[in-house]
């Protein structure tokens, strides 16, 4: 089992069970105990879990984030198709705000090809992924690190971002689903994620189909409240109807572009 699998288990032992013994991980997992325990330390770091005497319990917040590296490595292909499709919503010289996360992490790659953007963000890799593109104004929001996502949060990163006025802002999401509409796992992101609404002449929110028919903790906006949601073909046609005119479905590619990020993430869950 990969590093990033097993962290990714221990997650979500922990949001169902409440308390992990480490010593019954080990034996569960069939690693070492040190191994665990590096995991463990690592995840805490990161703020997913707090780390107690023989194991770990849920982080303060209550909501167990999949670690970056994991979300990041998961269905790139329809990630990447998904961001194609919203890079092709922006022409030269527009400006756009772009939210955490790994598939508007794909959107920023792909705006790369375009000229003259001014590029808004809370987002610490998408900024530097960016700040070498030639002919594009960045601006990155202060605020708290939230290290689970590698994205600056609070009043600093909202006040920052009402300030502008842009073309389009692109969002993330967690989980979507007809009567509850766009949810997160993460409340102390959703402030911010309206700031980036109100922003906008329009909002687009990016999530691969394995986001849609769930719920999560905090709503961040209703279906009504955005202009498009992009999806992957992968979502059944059937089950996309409901959603109507605001979803948009997208083929995905057999082979998604290689990321030129420098792996930074991985460092922290190696």
């Amino acid at each position: 089992m990969l590093t990033s699998q097993r962290r990714r288990e221990i997650l979500r032992r922990v949001a169902e069970e409440g308390y992990v013994e480490a010593r019954a991980l080990a034996g569960d997992l069939a690693v070492d105990p040190s191994t665990i325990r590096r995991d463990l330390d690592a995840l805490a770091r990161a703020r997913q879990i707090t780390r107690v005497r023989g194991g770990a319990r849920p982080a303060p917040s209550g909501a167990a984030d999949v670690p970056y590296v994991v979300k990041q490595q998961e269905r790139l292909h329809a990630k990447t198709a998904i961001a194609q499709a919203a890079a092709e919503l922006v022409a030269d010289g527009m400006s756009v705000v772009l939210d955490s996360g790994s598939t508007i992490y794909q959107v920023g790659l792909a705006l790369r090809e375009r000229r003259g953007l001014t590029v808004v963000t809370n987002d610490l890799r998408t900024a530097k992924m960016l700040a070498t593109v030639p002919d594009m104004r960045l601006l990155v929001s202060g605020g708290e690190l939230l290290g689970s996502v590698y994205s600056l949060v609070g009043h600093a990163a909202e006040t920052f971002v009402r300030d502008v006025a842009v073309d389009m802002a692109f969002l993330g999401a967690d989980a979507i689903e007809v009567a509850a509409g766009i949810t997160n796992t993460n409340s102390l992101e959703v402030p911010l994620k309206r700031a980036m609404m109100e922003s906008a002449g329009r909002t687009v929110v990016c999530a691969d189909s394995s986001k849609f028919g769930r719920r999560a903790l905090v709503k961040v906006a209703a279906l009504d409240e955005v202009g498009l949601v992009l999806t992957d073909t992968e979502l059944p046609e059937g089950e996309a109807g409901p959603y109507g005119g605001v979803l948009r479905r997208v083929p995905v590619a057999e082979t998604p572009a290689p990321d030129p990020g420098d792996g930074d993430a991985e460092a922290v869950f190696a």
